[in-house]
């Protein structure tokens, strides 16, 4: 039932403007958590073993990966691994892997910015969104962001490596400076595989739970 005796506009553009925003949002946000929440790295150092299999302490790794990151996320100016050694093509990557990592942290601000001004401000707009097949925009940018993700979700856990290389391929094209030596590029010895597939997990958990939340609030209240 419209409000104000019909006098209320309904744009579709803006329903899709709308749904864009929530699944980049859900995405950005989902994919800062195993950037931003570094417990998650440290909890990995002794499941996967990685004392034994590096020779280093668990506080270097620590403070190897703390330094990177601080880096990576703007909190450093200056690139450091620790004690570990590090090459100019190896700083190189991480200067572009910044600059993804800010990207990502800036998009997850912006549009939490306009949906959060939406929710505040929205009711008092002489238009809405359209609601398709009688659901909000919510509901539609967490399906079609749910399809996509479980798509491509399905066709890494084929072969996570060859996905893993598809990535990195897509993200730094016509770069190969991401081909680490351990020998001079020794942060790689502390980040293997098996870390970035269980960040990869997380992230696809975390994109679960926001869209099976978005889509509960929208039928309850269409429900009401």
């Amino acid at each position: 039932m419209e409000e104000k005796g019909e006098v209320m506009r309904r744009s579709k553009l803006l329903a899709v403007v709308l749904a864009l925003t929530t699944a980049v949002f859900i995405l950005s946000v989902s994919v800062a958590v195993p950037v931003l929440l570094r417990p998650f790295y440290y909890a990995h150092i002794g499941v996967l073993g990685l004392e034994e299999k590096t020779g280093l302490s668990r506080e270097q790794m620590v403070q190897a990966y703390d330094e990177v990151m601080d880096f990576c996320t703007g909190r450093a100016e200056e690139f450091s691994a620790g004690i570990l050694p590090w090459s100019p093509s190896g700083r190189a990557h991480f200067v572009d892997v910044r600059g993804l990592f800010l990207f990502d942290l800036r998009t997850a601000l912006v549009c939490g910015l306009i949906l959060l001004g939406w929710m505040l401000l929205g009711r008092k707009s002489p238009v809405r969104p359209h609601r398709f097949l009688g659901h909000g925009f919510a509901l539609w940018g967490s399906v079609g962001l749910w399809v996509a993700i479980m798509v491509i979700g399905g066709l890494a856990a084929l072969d996570f490596e060859r996905a893993f290389l598809l990535f990195h391929a897509a993200a730094f094209p016509g770069k190969y400076n991401w081909y680490f030596d351990p020998h001079t590029d020794g942060i790689i010895r502390i980040l293997p595989v098996d870390f970035f597939q269980n960040c990869a997990v997380l992230i696809l958990l975390l994109i679960a739970l926001q869209c099976a939340g978005c889509i509960w609030l929208d039928l309850r209240q269409r429900q009401k």
